[in-house]
Formats: C-alpha cells, structure tokens, sequence
C-alpha cells in the first residue's frame, strides 16, 4: 500500500469517525433523554415531588407529591406532577407546564407559592423547558391525591411580565453555563443565600453566602456557606465530592435537602463548570 492510498483511507476513517460523533451527540441532546439527565441530575425536582426516605426517593413514587415543606409562615405540600389525569397534571398541555414552572401559574390562574423558586425558573433556556416537559410525559402516571399548601401572606398576582423565548447559555463559555446550572436549572444559589429583608432568599446582597433555615421531615438544616470564603481550602474534587455524594472533606454528611441522590448524576463536563461558577462568587 502505498503512503498516499493509507492516507486517503486514514482520511475516510477519520471523516467517518466524526461523522458517528456527529450521530452519536445528537443522539444523546434528544428532546427525552436531555429532559431525563436534567430531572434525574441538576434539576432534580423529585427532591421535592417524590417523598424522601433516609436513603433517598420513596420508591415507587416518582414525582407523586406529597411532601411537606414547613416554614415558620407557610406549610407547603408538593403536588402530583405525574400524568395521572386526576391527582396530576395529565390534562395539562404543553404550555401549561411550561407556565406552572416559568410564570409560576398553573391552568385555572391561581399563582403557585415558595418554596417553588420561579424567578430562577423564568430563565431556563426554551429548550431545556420543552426536555424536562417531555420527561414529565413519559414518567408513570401515578394517582396520589394530596392536600393543599397553605400560606399566611398572600401570593402575588405574578411573578412579573411573561418570560417570553429564552435562550440557551453556550457550555463553550464555562462559567456562564455553571451559572446557567447552579442558578435557573439547579437553583443552588437560592437555597445557598441567607434570608434577606423580605423573607425570600438574599439573592443580590448575599449570593451564596449560607445561612438560609430550610424545614422538613428530617428536622432543620441551615444551608452552608458557598462563595470563596469558605470554599477558598478546598480543591475542585473536594466541592464535586461533596455535591455528588453530600461526604465533605472531613468525613462528615451533608443533611436533607441536599439532592445527592440526584447529584451523583451530574457530568464531569457539568460539575467542572459549576465549581468554575463558585469560584467567581464574590467572598463572603
């Protein structure tokens, strides 16, 4: 064979090598399976609409409801997002979904209350909303009626004018994507902020900065500290470590709400960019 025929074979191969890539990539960013990474890793809603067990969802019981979330001021029961047509949301449409999560509204125009985190909601990319709907049809349709929240302080009407089209956050830019994860899709930094003047989670003063009360079955956990101050000692695989399996540097486990159950499923592309996203918060 001569050097010039194995080049152009070396050639083929590798065109046909990118071209399976190629298939391979579009394969794996389907509308389903996208939805289905993101619902079982960094958006983890079964945190909260699947009852919780010390050692982690309540078999059986995916996205069900039921769950009782207690604040001083507000007991809030999570509901059934499965498509059962009568306890769920089976008869919703498409973009009903997409409004209970983004406007925080749900079909009969009653508003939907905390702890729902609908401001960072708002700006999860078209695309991402329309995956997490398409895994919410595919889940088993499970019917589990459950009771109301209930709030002493009135809901707003909105949660301000329609999000409208939304785009996606390039993963080519590392921080702005684990931004993009640890705040719209993950809404880490809302539970991850101490409580600001109003009651809600201190967001544009105290980014990051821990000492949020968060109420449940398993008692009170107060959120830790995740800007720079605290986490300036410990390396990339030390903050991985302690999102995808709640075990810090010393040994000791991370309390509920912590969704490691869902967080262990998380890419090393995706860990790497969030702790890329804590690294630039600003010490406090």
């Amino acid at each position: 064979m001569s050097f010039r025929v194995g080049r152009g074979i070396c050639a083929r191969l590798l065109f046909l090598c990118i071209c399976l890539a190629a298939v391979q990539s579009a394969r794996a960013e389907t509308s389903l399976e996208r939805g289905a990474y993101l619902m079982n890793g960094i958006v983890a809603c079964g945190n909260c609409h699947t009852q919780q067990t010390l050692d982690g969802p309540l078999e059986g019981m995916e996205l069900a409801g039921g769950m009782s979330i207690e604040f001083p001021d507000f007991t809030a029961i999570t509901p059934n997002i499965t498509p059962d047509p009568e306890t769920g949301i089976g008869t919703w449409t498409d973009q009903q979904i997409i409004d209970a999560i983004r406007e925080g509204r749900r079909p009969d125009g009653t508003i939907i209350g905390p702890p729902m985190p609908i401001e960072l909601y708002r700006h999860i990319s078209d695309d991402d909303i329309r995956a997490i709907v398409a895994y919410l049809r595919a889940v088993k349709p499970i019917r589990n009626a459950v009771a109301k929240s209930t709030y002493s302080f009135p809901l707003p009407p909105s949660y301000g004018p329609p999000a409208g089209a939304v785009p996606a956050v390039s993963r080519d830019d590392k921080v702005a994507y684990g931004a993009y994860l640890a705040g719209p899709l993950g809404h880490c930094i809302e539970c991850h902020s101490p409580t600001g003047p109003t009651g809600a989670p201190d967001v544009e003063h105290q980014l990051g900065a821990g000492g949020f009360e968060i109420y449940g079955p398993w008692g009170i956990s107060v959120s830790a500290n995740i800007t720079p101050a605290a986490l300036a000692d410990w390396t990339d695989d030390q903050i991985k470590t302690v999102i995808t399996t709640g075990i810090r540097p010393d040994g000791s486990r991370l309390m509920p709400p912590m969704g490691v159950h869902y967080y262990k499923n998380i890419t090393p592309e995706d860990q790497d960019a969030i702790v890329a996203y804590l690294r630039t918060l600003p010490p406090k």
